[in-house]
């Protein structure tokens, strides 16, 4: 186990397989693939409401019905009732590509041509299919669907350019379709009896007659490309949707025979599939790029708009942070696109507008992607300006100016940030004050240039006149940054040079070389250190104020993508194109953890509060969370965790948090569950000297102490009525709670009455009687192991505890010689052991002291008389002091160092 354990995938919504899609009520609902697990979204939100298990192989077909998922992944097709797998079906040989619902059945269809027919019906015991059907050997399959009103039968497209009509229940082909001398893509059945359309290789759609064997209407795609995805509209209107690989959605009237409307960049990739909803204007289109939308016809001039959608990175991240408190992420990737993840809440994630992007397209006759800004490639933020004005700013790709943003409103801001250099040269780098008000910007040929954000209007220059030219390096500056009281601006030069301003006025105050090429260096505003990155693969520590070197790393082997301190300054991450990620520990100065991922990380960043690391990979379009498991653990790292040249392998995290390493993590708003994997026995041995708490609501023990008031303030002020009697024909039995229970007519059978009968014989044992508290008692007792018994108690409410408590009174008035016989007598001593037990472990502190609280309130006066009793509270008092002097000696140290700290800050 190391540091930071895999927890889950954020920014997949889908990947380049169709999607299927099903009504359930009122609602409809769209399952999608991604990568190795499988999404379920809800149309009318486009919300995720249900999430499949990790899967070992990539998804390569899908299929629905109700509440069962049907997902082929190589040669195995898995059969899920919800999120559950119940079956596994294991029959194909080759890898499974096409998968069809029908009816009863559900049909698959492997590389080689081999159809196998499985019985829905009970599919958790129907491991074997009820049927195969091979197709030829110069048939290959490219597409499977099934013709309205046609009882068990389904056509078959090929690559081939023929069509196979064949019927499932005889497994015989029926008719062959020669085709149009072109590979078949895709083929669907439309709202006309015996008519389909099949979408060709070279870009021509056919609107074909089964019955017949004739074509009735032919389209060609003005783009060059196939057609990959075909749907039907089925609300009246006489409209057919095609997708190609250009991205481009095409409308065409089949009455007029003619193309209608045309939705020019509905895509950035290759169109996976269409879907007209049943009787609504409304299409479904998914694509290669990560995104799903739906459009809706409801323009005068028939044309669509988007309606919603839900997209990620189309391309991998270059750059991530986190932002705020550590719910958002803030992510820019080279699809041009700069984005807000939010880690606790999917549907809260967005891309940042870039201010009217569409409409400027169609004005200039010009792609989306043309119009947006170039890939960012570095951006710094500042919370403490969010409400007042735009607190973001980035640089992009061989772009001399940089752009501000206000994510207040997720929109690019009104300034453009132009750095007034005679030689303009591309912004590589920028940093914004600790007081929001200023931007820093650094370019490609060393110059660097300080901005009012409010106005937008230069702020002055950093010029070192030492180096004959006017500008602050000689070469690229790799990094800018500012300490936390804005007295001093920290600048790298590529050749080394460290330097450090004035921030006010603007001149330089010292430098030092590394000697070393710079290629990226992050600066910790609280402790005041400088981390740099140099092309011979080690990491350096600067301390600015002493201008000297205080650290160096050792250890990675290929160059460093990324570095990034912890928010304490205590912990150093670094990443390399060696596919490690180290851990270094500033104070103790060397690695305290290493991992290894199979693909190497590119971005880093870990959360304020220590708790999630968020990582991009090469070639990965999503962003990878990591849980921190030294925070919930309690453990201690220095002797458990990698160090040194061993690095351990770990899988990367998966879209779904169930299976896998993070099998224990459901939701990052309740992190606390990570605890429940450690036992009792793993606290003991890490934290001797510290106490455990019960994780209990502060109401449930609280009101332990306080039963006397609450039953005083809840204390009724009407006695209680009557129960109204029941009718008189009805029988009744009376009850001791006063309800009316009515008579059963049930049948006493002989086997009763005799039961009954025995009951009533004197010599006959009694049952046991004893109520769950008791019985849990006695047997954790026996084996000398509680945590049964206590989850149990912090189960009950506490009126209910406090009756358990008091049916143990022992009543005064009985002899001495019956007292040592009475079992309540008994109960109170294992009471007692159970006390003494839990309090010289420290578990559940809070919790255990309030029960011993309610305790000795309810049997102070029973253990004052007894003897035995008194022995077993003196033991009870030894141990409460002793675990009371060592937390006290925890205290007074933690007391002494505060004190420390503070008289050291005066």
């Amino acid at each position: 186990m190391g540091i930071f354990e895999p927890y889950r995938a954020i920014g997949y919504i889908t990947s380049g397989i169709p999607f299927s899609v099903q009504r359930l009520g009122t609602e409809t609902f769209v399952t999608v693939s991604v990568g190795k697990a499988w999404q379920i979204y809800n149309c009318g939100k486009l919300n995720l409401v249900l999430a499949g298990p990790q899967l070992p192989k990539k998804i390569r077909a899908l299929a629905s019905h109700r509440e069962y998922t049907f997902a082929a992944f190589g040669t195995d097709i898995g059969v899920f009732k919800r999120a559950h797998q119940v079956a596994t079906w294991s029959r194909h040989e080759e890898k499974v590509n096409f998968l069809l619902f029908f009816g009863e059945h559900v049909l698959s269809l492997d590389v080689k041509g081999n159809v196998f027919i499985w019985a829905f019906k009970g599919s958790e015991d129907s491991l074997v299919p009820v049927g195969h059907i091979q197709l030829e050997e110069k048939f290959s399959p490219s597409c499977i669907m099934h013709p309205d009103t046609y009882l068990n039968k389904v056509i078959i497209g090929s690559q081939e350019g023929s069509l196979q009509l064949w019927n499932i229940s005889t497994k015989n082909k029926l008719y062959e379709f020669k085709g149009w001398d072109s590979p078949v893509h895709c083929c669907v059945a439309s709202p006309a009896l015996d008519v389909i359309a099949v979408g060709c290789s070279d870009g021509t759609i056919h609107v074909h007659n089964v019955r017949y064997d004739e074509e009735l209407v032919s389209f060609t795609h003005s783009s060059r490309g196939a057609v990959t995805a075909l749907s039907f509209r089925t609300d009246g209107q006489p409209l057919l949707a095609s997708g190609g690989s250009s991205g481009i959605i095409s409308i065409w009237n089949l009455e007029k025979r003619r193309l209608q409307s045309v939705i020019r960049d509905a895509h950035d990739n290759s169109i996976i599939s269409l879907h007209f909803f049943v009787n609504e204007p409304v299409l479904m289109s998914s694509a290669a790029d990560n995104s799903i939308k739906m459009w809706i016809f409801d323009t005068t001039d028939g044309d669509a708009r988007l309606l919603r959608f839900r997209s990620g990175h189309s391309a991998p991240p270059l750059c991530i942070r986190f932002y705020g408190t550590g719910r958002h992420i803030l992510s820019a990737g080279q699809d041009r696109a700069f984005r807000l993840f939010s880690v606790i809440k999917d549907q809260q994630s967005r891309e940042l507008s870039q201010r009217h992007i569409t409409k400027r397209a169609k004005i200039l006759s010009a792609k989306e992607e043309e119009i947006k800004l170039k890939p960012v490639i570095a951006f710094d933020f500042a919370e403490i300006r969010e409400r007042d004005w735009c607190n973001v700013v980035t640089c992009h790709m061989d772009t001399t100016k940089a752009y501000v943003w206000r994510l207040q409103n997720y929109v690019l801001g009104e300034h453009i940030l132009t750095p007034s250099a005679d030689n303009q040269t591309p912004v590589k780098v920028c940093a914004i004050s600790a007081c929001g008000n200023f931007a820093i910007l650094g370019t490609e040929d060393g110059w660097i240039e300080r901005f009012n954000l409010q106005s937008g209007l230069s702020r002055g220059c950093y010029v070192d006149y030492s180096e004959g030219k006017n500008k602050a390096h000689q070469a690229e500056v790799v990094g800018v940054a500012c300490d936390a009281t804005n007295n001093v601006l920290i600048s790298g030069g590529y050749h080394g040079d460290i330097k450090v301003w004035d921030f006010k006025g603007r001149e330089l105050k010292s430098r030092w070389e590394i000697g070393h090429c710079v290629n990226k260096f992050v600066f910790h505003r609280t402790n005041g250190l400088l981390a740099a990155v140099a092309d011979d693969m080690i990491l350096r520590l600067f301390d600015v104020v002493a201008l000297r070197m205080v650290r160096k790393f050792e250890g990675h082997t290929d160059r460093i993508t990324d570095l990034c301190f912890s928010e304490d300054g205590k912990w150093l991450l670094s990443s390399s194109m060696d596919g490690s990620l180290r851990i270094w520990d500033v104070i103790l100065a060397r690695q305290i953890d290493a991992i290894r991922v199979d693909v190497p990380i590119t971005a880093l960043s870990l959360s304020p509060a220590m708790d999630i690391l968020a990582t991009s990979h090469v070639d990965q379009n999503g962003v990878y969370l990591w849980v921190n498991q030294d925070m919930f653990s309690g453990s201690s790292h220095r002797n458990s965790y990698a160090s040194g040249e061993n690095v351990c392998s770990v899988q990367m995290p998966s879209v779904s948090a169930k299976g896998g390493e993070a099998e224990s993590v459901h939701t990052l708003s309740d992190p606390d569950q990570i605890r429940n994997k450690r036992s009792a026995s793993h606290f003991e041995s890490r934290l001797p000297n510290l106490i455990t708490l019960s994780l209990l609501p502060k109401s449930q023990w609280q009101s332990l102490t306080n039963l006397d008031i609450i039953k005083i303030r809840n204390k009724p002020i009407e006695p209680p009525k009557k129960p109204e009697k029941a009718p008189f024909f009805l029988p009744t039995t009376p009850s001791l709670s006063g309800e009316v229970l009515f008579k059963s007519d049930v049948v006493v059978t002989d086997e009763v009455k005799e039961a009954k009968g025995n009951e009533l014989k004197p010599n006959k044992q009694k049952s046991d009687l004893s109520s769950p508290f008791l019985q849990l008692l006695n047997s954790c007792s026996d084996k000398q192991n509680y945590s049964a018994f206590t989850d149990y108690i912090k189960g009950l409410p506490p009126s209910t505890l406090d009756v358990e408590l008091r049916m143990l009174q022992i009543i005064d008035d009985v002899d001495m010689e019956k007292l040592d016989q009475m079992p309540e007598l008994h109960s109170i001593a294992l009471l007692f052991d159970y006390f003494i037990h839990e309090v010289s472990n420290m578990n559940n502190y809070e919790f255990i002291q309030a029960v011993i609280r309610l305790f000795l309130k309810i049997h102070g006066e029973s253990v004052r008389r007894r003897p035995v009793l008194q022995e077993k509270a003196k033991k009870l008092l030894e141990v409460q002091s002793l675990v009371w002097q060592r937390l006290d000696k925890i205290f007074q140290g933690v007391r002494c160092m505060v004190t420390f700290l503070s008289n050291s800050q005066l």
